[in-house]
């Protein structure tokens, strides 16, 4: 996926995934998929849990809701923890285009006991 950091705080995380070609909804037309962009707030929702937790967590749950298209541009997904249960985690994603439109939201909920 091509997934890089950019900034990541206590219980935030800042990613960003360039649009590539196998992304797209459908050839040519520079659209994303919303497989990718569920995947980027997979793994936003993920990493920002395992950043303050130190151990991996397993995605029990998450829900993408897909605000606009977004066609020709990078993807900019900010992870806030919202909570960190002694069994589960729940993290709220926004994902921002290149023009900082929001284009989706999801939320994850992760097993938060360690191994």
């Amino acid at each position: 996926m091509r997934i890089t950091a950019a900034d990541a705080g206590e219980e935030t995380l800042t990613i960003v995934m360039p649009l590539k070609p196998e992304f797209e909804r459908q050839a040519g037309t520079g659209q994303f998929h919303g497989g990718p962009i569920a995947a980027l707030i997979d793994t936003a929702g993920c990493f920002a849990l395992i950043m303050l937790q130190g151990h991996g967590v397993p995605t029990v749950n998450f829900r993408t809701d897909y605000l606009r298209p977004a066609v020709n541009t990078s993807l900019t997904a900010i992870a806030k923890v919202r909570r960190v249960g002694r069994l589960v985690g729940v993290v709220d994603v926004d994902v921002f285009d290149d023009d900082t439109r929001l284009v989706a939201v999801g939320r994850g909920t992760f097993g938060s006991q360690g191994d």
